[in-house]
């Protein structure tokens, strides 16, 4: 499945493939991956704009290429997504103790701790 984020770029509808983000303080524009999701003060870029990219006089860029392998599921990744979904699975100690409601509001509850 591609990047469903077009480039920021006007009249551009080229898919976005890296995020650049400005860092007023330091004079500089960092240009790394595609973010996760879409932040109001970052810019997606297509991958020609990423590459005639410009800033001002005095400015500097830094360009983030991540190794292509990092980016893929490793065996330690699927191992903990194992590990959690056995967990979540496994039925809890002392489990026959029913939470007790103590206060209600709207559609929130608030439960005693069984603990204490």
């Amino acid at each position: 499945m591609g990047s469903l984020r077009k480039c920021s770029r006007s009249a551009c509808a080229r898919p976005a493939v890296t995020t650049l983000t400005y860092v007023y303080a330091d004079s500089t524009a960092v240009l790394g991956p595609l973010a996760t999701y879409a932040e109001p003060h970052c810019y997606d870029l297509c991958s020609q704009h990423s590459e005639r990219l410009t800033v001002p006089r005095g400015w500097e860029v830094i360009r983030l290429a991540p190794d292509p392998e990092s980016l893929r599921p490793s065996a330690d990744d699927l191992e903990a997504l194992a590990n959690a979904v056995r967990e979540a699975a496994r039925p809890r100690e002392g489990g026959s103790e029913a939470a007790t409601e103590v206060g209600r509001r709207g559609h929130l509850r608030v439960l005693r701790n069984p603990d204490r």
